[in-house]
């Protein structure tokens, strides 16, 4: 990992941190072709929708996308960065086809709570190509997670920054961060997958542990099972409150 200091400093200051090579070229080719394959079935079951290229549940549509979720340069930033003990609180992808933008475009902040010097939630963006000033790379305002309102239209553009990185990088970004994605303006779509880890003592989008199949599940490690909340689960009776401490479906001494 980079210098770890540099990157604390980087995320108290601007919110936002960026980390190369998180993944390699062959994993990026079958990332995205899971990722394309997910995209074009959801539009034959689904129709027309908001955002075509938005594919919620990454983990449970290609082994490649769930594998990623215990890639060790990921979870050592996520460790390092925010809280060993992150759950997921959802994982989608965000696509970006020529000529437009998404779901994403508009201005916004990925977290409604703002707690001053406190990160509640935390942004991963997984990239599967290049992100440029033409192709949409996502524009954020440095520092803005310090502040609880969203700022106007005109501020936010006439101060943003806009990312660049090369595919295989990971961005990294305090929920509060204002942020909003560009407009490709290339004759190629622009994918990225996204994780938003949350507190192990928040609530997930979805119900991991149910939704994901009991085979699935096996094939994690401790890791994975960890950051899709199997450490968090609440008992059903009285009799799985009181198990022992090393097999509570809650286990202590998270954050």
């Amino acid at each position: 990992m980079q210098n770890l200091h540099h990157l604390k400093e980087e995320m108290t200051n601007t919110g936002v941190v960026v980390i190369d090579d998180i993944v390699d070229a062959d994993t990026i080719f079958n990332l995205r072709l899971e990722l394309e394959a997910a995209i074009e079935e959801d539009s034959a079951s689904r129709g027309p929708v908001f955002d075509a290229g938005m594919v919620h549940n990454c983990m449970t549509r290609g082994k490649a996308m769930s594998s990623l979720i215990e890639n060790k340069k990921l979870n050592d930033a996520i460790d390092a960065l925010f809280t060993p003990y992150a759950i997921i609180y959802a994982y989608q992808s965000s696509s970006l086809y020529p000529g437009s933008g998404n779901y994403g475009s508009r201005i916004h902040v990925d977290c409604p709570r703002f707690i001053p010097n406190y990160i509640t939630n935390l942004g991963a963006i997984i990239a599967l190509d290049d992100f440029t000033h033409d192709n949409g790379g996502t524009y954020y305002l440095p520092g803005s997670h310090k502040n609880e309102s969203l700022p106007e239209q005109s501020f936010f553009y006439e101060n943003a920054k806009q990312l660049s990185c090369n595919k295989g990088a990971l961005i990294l970004f305090n929920g509060r961060l204002v942020h909003a994605a560009g407009v490709n303006r290339t004759d190629t779509a622009r994918h990225a997958l996204t994780i938003n880890y949350c507190r192990p003592y928040m609530r997930q989008r979805f119900d991991f542990p149910r939704l994901i199949s009991t085979e699935q599940l096996r094939q994690f490690n401790d890791i994975g099972k960890r950051r899709i909340g199997m450490d968090v689960r609440m008992p059903t009776s009285l009799d799985e409150f009181y198990l022992p401490s090393d097999k509570r479906f809650y286990k202590p001494g998270q954050e």
